[in-house]
């Protein structure tokens, strides 16, 4: 007989005994041992082999159980596993087995006993343990129970299937262990460049801010702007006002001349940008609107014909935006504040105010009264003296001098210059700028100190009134070359005025008040023209013979011998008066 295998070989893996329980056959001869190659233990180092190469745990019970009848005459009843949740019977049991009560099998509390099942004399749970503890249990069954070699054979069974379980539980958990690792590599790794791509931006953002405040605490100004953002972005930085005018450059190629774009195309792309709001690509810009409190003072851009602009360009964009948007407001409240007591000032002078607090107040606008002035007044139908209209007066007058007081008086626009114009150049230029040379300037003579000024603007006036009621009624007319009608300027007594011509034409002014004719005006147009009948019937846009007609008239209505030289001087006084002083009245 082979030789019996001692007692403490029937232990697992772990060292726990395998308890030896009776059988039913207690009180009878025992049986004799089967010899250990009956029980073919070779087939265990076999399933051995399967059992460690096998990485599913649910797997490797199902075949611990499908060897145990291999053993000898026992059954596998059940097999489970250990989870978070406690065990989990593994799929896998024979239809027609017994059935393990799996609440019991709770129960056990991790230890090995015995199990009651129908028709079975014998049932026992074997634990399934590795280093960290239970792994599942096999519940096994025999009609009777295991002899010494039984036993043995179990406990290796048992002892390999906890090993081969505890082998995947290490396999899976070091697997997971290393996807873990990986995945939190990857993390790591990710986490690390995004920290440097924010370090990158932070850095970028704060070279942005200290440059502008730096800009900012130097005393800003566009032309500052416009090269920090040169410098920030590598692209040609410039800005507009809202009407195309370039104001500031930094940067390479920049255009010359520089191309302004239409009112209409100007308008076009206002809308655009506004309409798309931020920044804005309108062709090779990146263009932006400086439009503080909703009012737009200007057009920041950036010149990219290659499309190169990214966030940080953006990002100084939109911060050199802010600092433009805020320099460009304050600028427009320092020049509506100059503005208001630049007007002040002039109103003050045009009515007549103290010399010494006009030098003083001049003094602090960086005006300099103590040269000599002359009074401009424009006059242009169909513009209202609005701002437009002031600004392009004040432009058209704009010389090397100092800049001229400018103010409104009604539909007129009245300046203090220190440059007289010259002939009729700021009539040309206005008439450019405006679209049509409809308008009229009059001129004073030079003003030397402030107490002069509202005389001289009453000069500007007559030099006006007198244009605007001339055969030419547009240009400039200079009050120095007024010849008679400086007699008849400021400071005469109108009712003198008025009885001159009551007694020369006033026969003629009656006749045509009753009868609706216009006999003083035909006289006034025939001495303008010289006494020239082609002429005077060309401006009256009569025939010939009706201007005879209307002549012979006015011999006869005012008793006047028109070819005597003393009342054809008298009565062309007397129309002028009529025309230009008394404005027509009949």
């Amino acid at each position: 007989m082979a030789h019996r295998p001692s007692q403490r070989l029937s232990s697992d893996i772990s060292g726990q005994e395998i308890p030896r329980l009776p059988s039913d056959t207690a009180g009878t001869e025992p049986r004799a041992p089967r010899p250990l190659a009956a029980l073919d233990p070779h087939g265990l180092l076999v399933l051995s082999r399967a059992l460690f190469t096998c990485t599913e745990q649910s797997e490797i019970v199902r075949l611990a159980m499908r060897h145990v009848s291999a053993l000898g005459p026992y059954s596998a009843e059940a097999g489970y596993l250990a989870t978070g949740d406690g065990l989990s019977r593994v799929p896998g049991q024979d239809a027609g087995a017994p059935a393990v009560d799996d609440a019991r099998m709770k129960e056990l509390s991790e230890a090995d006993c015995s199990v009651s099942l129908p028709e079975r004399s014998w049932a026992w749970a074997f634990g399934l343990r590795g280093a960290d503890g239970l792994l599942g249990y096999l519940v096994i069954s025999s009609l009777s129970g295991p002899d010494e070699e039984g036993h043995f054979l179990l406990s290796n069974l048992v002892g390999l299937t906890a090993a081969a379980l505890a082998l995947a539980a290490a396999r899976a958990s070091q697997h997971h262990n290393a996807g873990e690792l990986s995945r939190l590599r990857t993390e790591r790794d990710t986490a690390l460049r995004q920290l440097e791509a924010m370090r990158s931006e932070v850095r970028l953002q704060k070279t942005v801010h200290e440059t502008l405040a730096r800009v900012a605490a130097q005393g800003g100004g566009e032309d500052a702007i416009t090269q920090a953002l040169y410098e920030l972005t590598g692209l040609s930085a410039l800005i507009e006002d809202p009407f195309g005018n370039l104001r500031s450059w930094a940067g390479p190629n920049r255009p010359d001349p520089y191309p302004v774009r239409s009112a209409t195309r100007q308008q076009e792309m206002l809308r655009q940008v506004a309409r798309e709001g931020g920044m804005v690509r309108v062709k090779a810009r990146l263009i932006a609107l400086a439009r503080p409190r909703g009012d737009l003072l200007g057009v920041l851009a950036l010149e990219d014909p290659e499309a190169t602009a990214d966030e940080h360009t953006l990002f100084a964009l939109d911060h050199a935006l802010r600092s433009l948007a805020q320099e460009l407001l304050h600028v427009r409240e320092l020049t509506g504040v100059e503005l208001r007591l630049r007007r002040q000032l002039i109103d003050d002078l045009l009515e007549g105010t103290d010399g010494t607090s006009a030098y003083a107040r001049a003094e602090a606008l960086g005006h300099d009264l103590q040269r000599s002035h002359y009074v401009v007044v424009v006059h242009w139908p169909g513009n209202a003296a609005d701002d437009s209209f002031t600004r392009a007066v004040e432009q058209a007058t704009a010389t090397t001098a100092a800049r001229p007081l400018i103010t409104r008086r009604g539909d007129r626009v009245v300046l203090l210059t220190e440059a007289r114009p010259d002939d009729d150049a700021v009539h040309t230029a206005l008439a450019h700028q405006l679209g049509t040379p409809g308008g009229a300037i009059g001129v004073s003579t030079r003003c030397d100190s402030p107490d002069g000024v509202p005389r001289c603007y009453q000069e500007a006036l007559r030099a006006l009134e007198v244009r605007q009621n001339s055969r030419q009624r547009s240009g400039t007319t200079f009050f120095d070359d007024l010849g008679l009608y400086r007699i008849l300027g400021p400071g005469n007594d109108l009712r003198e005025l008025e009885g001159f011509v009551r007694e020369w034409l006033g026969r003629l002014i009656d006749y045509d008040a009753e009868h609706d004719s216009q006999l003083v005006e035909t006289l006034s147009r025939y001495f303008d023209c010289g006494g020239n009948y082609d002429d005077a019937a060309a401006a009256l846009t009569v025939h010939r013979s009706t201007l005879r007609y209307r002549l012979q008239r006015i011999r006869e209505i005012s008793d006047r011998d028109l070819a005597d030289v003393d009342t054809r001087l008298n009565l062309q006084v007397a129309t002028r008066v009529w025309k230009i002083i008394l404005g027509g009245r009949r």
